[in-house]
Formats: structure tokens, C-alpha cells, sequence
């Protein structure tokens, strides 16, 4: 877990663990008000109708991860209701009643498996002890079963919706009282629940941030600098401002996020194609700052000069790597890169806004609304309170929608026309150019091995980018890397490059390059010891233990890298060897990924093969353990499936954001292709239980999948795959 994502982590957990009790006590006093068609409110989450129908709030946003189901699930179960019966409702971004909302981090899981159970079981509660006092029964001698009360001593039983209003108005428990199920008495966690807005998307209907329509809405586009971070000189809207149905033209200057911000032009008109098209007549004059000097030929030669050199920056060390070397039987050194990526989200980024008697209500497709909400209350001076922000469904965030760049930006331009809604949709080329990217990278990488083949040695230097020496969102080099905590003689060391390309966290931040790297290089140390990268695992883990990586100095316990169980990663990776038939594999073209991150142990196993002039992958294998339950069974597969396609495509779908005078040269699809369903091969999937509680899903099956396809293409092909995309 790197040091940004733990002050994410801490700032939410704060928020879910200290904010519940009190986000209960809130709702329960205003429980008795009715919402719509609920007779009663409980809690912040749980309302129910007459017709004993159940509004569940699922408080994160829904970025395809599942959320929007699993949490509602969680409550459900401890409310001991029938899921036929809810209706899922999405919140508002409103942290005094949720706490953190942000989908990033695979965290939704970790950090509400316990409060959205105890957010139900409160509810059941004052359900329970509304039926007694009516019933005049001790509250002990009350059940609950499918959205009823019972008391079976007296034949007594009651809908839910009959004691709603009751309940409302009961004081709330502690949870230190409260009663959770038996995990052996679950009736929906750990079934297949389809997600709540699956008929929706299949229909067509509108849900998503650029579905938002709103009554005399215009919409804007926006015009950036070829080259990131370049001022506005001068310009011309005169062209544009001339076409029919062109309302304005607002200059936006060094807005967005600070380590990113922009001058932007936007265009303001009746329709999209209109704004977009008044947009291509614009004329302006940018001053690139020095900016124009990076490109990938820069990035590289000061990799191989930094290279050459100590790192700047050591990040851990352990033991005389330079003596295990020296009295080695064996040295390996390779030096492996891997480019920038986009997020490529599907979804254009888009936000609605609309500013009325000085206040701003977005409508935005934000993976963290509560921060977008607080940015954008600083860009304009405004409270945060003056600012709403409704959550539409995602259509692809992959991180991208962690920064909320898009929010503030249309909220200065409904700034300038008040009282009028606006939709901002960014062009597919400004979407590419305005992404907050995955950074590159360059390694350079020792190991020694002893004259059993044992692993005594282990160093690397890693290139990064970022700015004033301190790595970008994505760009950083853990302590915890495996396998320098378990090796006897570990260095890790870190050298920053200045760039002006913004860097973001894509799916599963970091973990994504560095499994590569580390992994693909643990095969070719495999090789050299004489066992397959598997079975070298298993005896570079060694004994079952617990793996406690040294404190960062300053950083709070609860900011620190989690621990590391070898038991749990040797279980996935037998695991993986057993479903993949390990011991029959072919003779080549199989390859093998081992990563622990996001709090989740997963092994992968890819087949591939020649294809006339393509390579294929041709099955994979996956075993992971994130704990004894999973939560929902139909969106776990589809969390691992679609890791493992984009695993893929890391490797052999070209994916790769080339860098040239210090502009982006990707503009579209054509450039950057997304997989497609053909390269998708047969995937089976173990999970593994083990005694912990649940974590999330989302992201720790990526990095193990790239490392696996680029060592399997190595199998096949017999020369080594040390950059990516892989180029035959």
C-alpha cells in the first residue's frame, strides 16, 4: 500500500469508524419524517415503505466494481430482510452522514464490512425493540426473519413497515450490544446478487454523468494546451463566437488541481456538437513554459545516466547486498521499462453544474465527490456547504475520477452564466490529453543466489517520475516489495525525474508496473536457480510468518505498510499450480505471476501461444485469498475476469502513451485500443478462504496477470520480455 493511498485510507476510516454511531443518531431523530413512500426512516441507510418494501443507501460511488450491490448486501443481511424486497438507493456526497464516499483503493470492502453490518443490525434492533414495548414482551423473547418480527410464544408476528415509524423514534444502541449473524446463518452475503442497475444499463437508460439532463441546460467544451501545463498567451473567439447557437466563451486560468493546474478556453453553446464544433475554430496562443523539452528519448537517457549512479533517494536496505553479491555462485542484472498509460475511460470526463443564488449543485461521475466537493468550494471561495454534489454512475473510473479536475472546471463555467445548468463532456482528445497518467518506469535489477539456488540478494533502482524529487501518484517504491522483505540482503533505491505529464493512481497504483518488473525478473532468477518461478516462490517465502516491514519514520502506525502473511501467498500460489495442472505443463509458452497488494494474495498462471503473426494467451489460471468471505460470488468473478483482460492488456494490446515535445501523443482509440472480446481466453478462478476478515476485489488479481502473460510470451518465444507493450 504506498504512503498516498494511506492517508486516503486513514482520512475514510476515520470517517466510517468514528462518524457511524453518530450518522445513526442523526437519522434516527429525524426517522419519523417520511421519504417519498417510506413510512419511516431508521438510520442513514435503512428506510422502509408500507409495503414493507426496504430503500437501502449504498453510499460509495459505482464505478462497475460492485459496490452498489455489495454494501446494500451487508446491510440487508443484518437487517434480516429477503433481497427481493430492497431498493437501492445511491447517496448523496454528504460526509456528515457517510463518512468518506471514494471508490479507490479496493477499500469499499475492508473498511464497511463491519459498519454497513452494524448500520442494519442497529436498524433490526429498533425494529425489535418498537415490537416489544407494542407487544409488551421482553425484547430478548422477539425474532426476526424475511422483513418480519416475531413472537413465537404468542403467535404474534408483524411487517417491518408496521413498526417502522415506531422504530424510527427508539434511541439507538450501542454497537458494543449489538448481535451480528452467525457468518453459517448468512442468507445473502456469499450469493450471487446481480447488480441493482443492471436492467437499466441494459436497456439503455440514463444513469451515467453524461445521461444528465436538466430543464434549459446548455453544454460547454473545452480547449487545452497541446502541451500539458502551458499558459494562455492570447486568443481569438471571435470565429466561434459568431456561429448560431454560441452563448459565450469563458477563459479558465490555472484551474484544477494544484500540482496540475490548467488555462483552459470553453466553449458555452445550445448543443455538444455545437460547443464542439465552435470549439475547432478557436484560435490561441499558448506559452509552454519549457515544458516542450520531455519525450520518451529524454525520459530514457536520464534513466541510463541515473542508472549509472547511486539513487537518489534509498528506501530501504537491508543486510551488505554488495558482499552477497561478491560471494555468490550465481549474479543476475537486467533492466526492465514499462510506459506511460492512460485510463482510457470510456466515459468521457463530464460534469453538469449549475450555480443559483450563490450556491453550486454538480452532478458529477466522481470516485471521490466528498474531496471534488471541498476542491471545488476552495477554487471559488464558497463553503462547502454552499456545494451538492449528486453521484451518477461511472462509466470507467480505473482511478482516473479520483482527481476532480472536470468538477472544478464546470463549476467555473456555470459560474459565469447563473441560474443556467451546464453539461461539460471533454472531447475524446482533451479526455486523453487531460489524464492524470500511469508513469513509466525504469529498473535496474540484481539478484544473487548461493550454490543451492537459494535467493540471497535482492536490489533495485527504480526511475520514477514526478516533481521535485518526490515521486507522482503511482510513482512510488514501496518498502514492502517483494521479494526484498524476505531476502537476507535488500536495496531498494529511487531516482525522480522531473516531467510535466500529471500523474494519476490506475488500477492498482504502482502494484500494476512493479509486478512486472520485480516478477518477470524472478523468473529469469528461477531459471538461473533451476526451478520453476512457482516453486521458487514457495522457497523464497519460506515457513509460515507474518512479515512486519520497518516503520517509515514519521508516518503514523495506521499509515504504515501492511504486514505480509507467507502462508496466505504460498496457499495462492499451490493453488494456482493445482487448478493449472502445474506438473503437466507444456514445455513452453507458460508463464507465472505471484503479487500481494491491496490486501489481497493472488497467483496467476497464463497459457500462450502462436497465432500467425500474433500471440495469444490462451487460458489463465487465477487463485487469490482475500480473506474467509466472499461477499458476493457473481461480481468476484467479474472483478478477477476483467483483471485478467486487463492484465492482457498491458502486455500484448499495445497499450502505451508515448511522450514528444512534451505533448501526449495519443488522441483517440485508434492509438490506444482497448481489448476486445476475442482476446479474452478461457479463465479459471479458485478463491482461497482463510481466517480473515473480507478485503477488497477490485485490484490485487492485476499485477500478478501482467507479470504472468509477459513471462509466458518469454516461454514461448525464448527472449526475454523486459519492456512493455511486449513488440515481437
Amino acid at each position: 500500500m504506498l504512503a498516498t493511498d494511506r492517508r486516503l485510507v486513514l482520512k475514510a476510516m476515520l470517517a466510517a469508524g468514528g462518524t457511524l454511531a453518530f450518522d445513526i443518531q442523526i437519522a434516527a431523530a429525524q426517522g419519523a419524517k417520511p421519504n417519498g413512500a417510506a413510512s419511516a426512516r431508521i438510520n442513514a441507510y435503512v428506510a422502509i415503505a408500507a409495503d414493507n418494501t426496504v430503500s437501502i443507501t449504498s453510499k460509495n460511488p459505482e464505478i462497475g466494481q460492485g459496490v452498489k450491490a455489495m454494501l446494500p448486501m451487508l446491510i440487508a443481511e443484518e437487517l434480516d430482510v429477503d433481497w427481493a424486497s430492497v431498493k437501492v438507493e445511491q447517496a448523496v456526497a454528504d460526509q456528515s452522514r457517510f463518512g468518506e464516499q471514494f471508490a479507490g483503493g479496493s477499500m469499499s470492502t475492508p473498511m464497511n464490512w463491519m459498519p454497513m453490518r452494524q448500520a442494519g443490525a442497529t436498524a433490526r434492533a429498533m425494529i425489535v425493540a418498537a415490537a416489544a414495548k407494542q407487544w409488551g414482551v421482553p425484547a430478548a423473547q422477539v425474532t426476526t426473519k424475511a422483513g418480519e418480527v416475531i413472537h413465537a410464544a404468542t403467535n404474534r408476528r408483524a411487517p417491518y413497515a408496521a413498526l417502522a415509524a415506531a422504530a424510527a423514534k427508539e434511541a439507538v444502541p450501542d454497537a458494543a450490544t449489538l448481535t451480528l449473524k452467525d457468518p453459517a446463518t448468512f442468507t445473502i452475503i456469499g450469493k450471487p446478487v446481480p447488480g441493482p442497475d443492471t436492467p437499466a444499463i441494459v436497456a439503455g437508460k440514463p444513469l451515467f454523468g453524461v445521461d444528465t439532463v436538466l430543464p434549459g441546460m446548455v453544454h460547454a467544451a473545452l480547449l487545452t494546451a497541446p502541451v500539458r501545463g502551458a499558459t494562455l498567451k492570447s486568443h481569438d473567439a471571435a470565429k466561434a463566437l459568431a456561429m448560431p447557437g454560441v452563448r459565450k466563451v469563458v477563459v479558465l486560468r490555472q484551474l484544477g488541481h494544484d500540482d496540475a493546474p490548467v488555462d483552459a478556453l470553453a466553449v458555452v453553446a445550445d448543443s455538444w456538437w455545437t460547443a464542439s464544433e465552435a470549439r475547432k475554430v478557436l484560435v490561441a496562443q499558448w506559452d509552454n513554459g519549457g515544458r516542450d523539452q520531455h519525450s520518451n528519448a529524454s525520459f530514457a537517457a536520464s534513466a541510463k545516466a541515473a542508472f549509472a549512479t547511486k539513487p537518489a533517494a534509498t528506501i530501504r536496505q537491508e543486510g551488505d547486498v554488495a558482499a552477497a553479491m561478491a560471494k555468490a555462485a550465481k549474479t543476475l542484472s537486467a533492466e526492465y521499462s514499462y510506459p506511460f498509460l492512460s485510463h482510457a475511460t470510456l466515459e468521457p470526463q463530464n460534469c453538469t453544474a449549475q450555480f443559483k443564488d450563490g450556491k453550486l449543485e454538480l452532478w458529477a461521475p466522481s470516485q471521490m465527490p466528498n474531496e471534488g466537493k471541498d476542491l471545488v468550494a476552495k477554487a471559488f471561495g464558497m463553503s462547502a456547504d454552499a456545494v451538492t454534489v449528486n453521484l451518477t454512475r461511472i462509466g470507467g473510473g480505473f482511478g482516473r475520477r479520483l482527481q476532480s479536475d472536470f468538477m472544478i472546471f464546470a463549476g467555473a463555467i456555470a459560474r459565469e452564466i447563473p441560474g443556467v445548468p451546464v453539461k461539460l463532456i471533454l472531447e475524446r482528445e482533451e479526455d486523453f490529453r487531460m489524464d492524470f497518467f500511469r508513469p513509466g518506469g525504469f529498473h535496474k535489477l540484481d539478484a544473487a543466489l548461493d550454490a543451492n539456488g537459494k535467493l540471497t540478494a535482492f536490489r533495485t533502482h527504480l526511475v520514477t517520475f514526478g516533481a521535485k524529487g518526490a515521486p507522482g501518484r503511482g510513482g512510488e517504491l514501496p518498502n514492502d516489495l517483494v521479494p526484498a522483505n524476505l531476502v537476507p540482503n535488500a536495496d531498494l533505491g529511487m531516482t525522480v525525474l522531473d516531467s510535466n505529464i500529471p500523474l494519476g493512481w490506475l488500477r492498482a497504483p504502482g502494484s500494476n508496473a512493479l509486478a512486472f518488473a520485480t516478477q518477470a525478473f524472478m523468473d529469469e532468477v528461477a531459471s538461473a536457480a533451476g526451478k520453476p518461478l512457482p516453486l521458487f516462490m514457495l522457497d523464497v517465502l519460506g515457513e509460515s510468518r507474518l512479515v512486519t516491514p520497518p516503520k517509515i519514520p514519521g508516518v503514523p502506525d495506521i499509515w504504515q505498510p501492511p504486514a505480509f502473511h507467507t502462508g496466505r501467498a504460498a496457499s495462492v500460489i499451490r493453488e494456482a499450480m493445482k487448478i493449472s495442472s502445474w506438473q503437466d505443463a507444456p514445455a513452453k509458452g507458460r508463464g507465472f505471476g505471484f503479487y500481494f497488494s491491496h490486501l489481497g494474495y493472488f497467483a496467476v498462471v497464463a497459457d500462450c501461444a502462436q497465432e500467425g503473426d500474433a500471440i495469444k494467451v490462451t487460458k489463465m489460471w487465477v487463485a487469490g485469498d482475500i480473506g474467509s468471505t466472499i461477499i458476493n460470488p457473481l461480481n468476484a468473478e467479474q472483478q478477477v475476469r476483467g483483471a485478467m483482460i486487463e492484465g492482457i492488456s498491458h502486455v500484448i494490446g499495445g497499450l502505451q502513451v508515448p511522450i514528444a515535445g512534451g505533448q501526449v501523443q495519443v488522441a483517440n482509440f485508434d492509438a490506444y485500443p482497448l481489448p476486445r472480446i476475442d482476446v479474452v481466453p478461457p479463465i479459471e478462478i479458485s478463491m482461497v478462504r482463510s481466517d480473515f476478515p473480507p478485503t477488497g476485489l477490485g485490484e490485487p488479481a492485476l499485477p500478478p496477470a501482467v507479470a504472468a502473460v509477459a513471462n509466458a510470451i518469454s516461454s514461448l518465444t525464448g527472449k526475454r520480455v523486459r519492456s512493455l507493450p511486449y513488440k515481437a
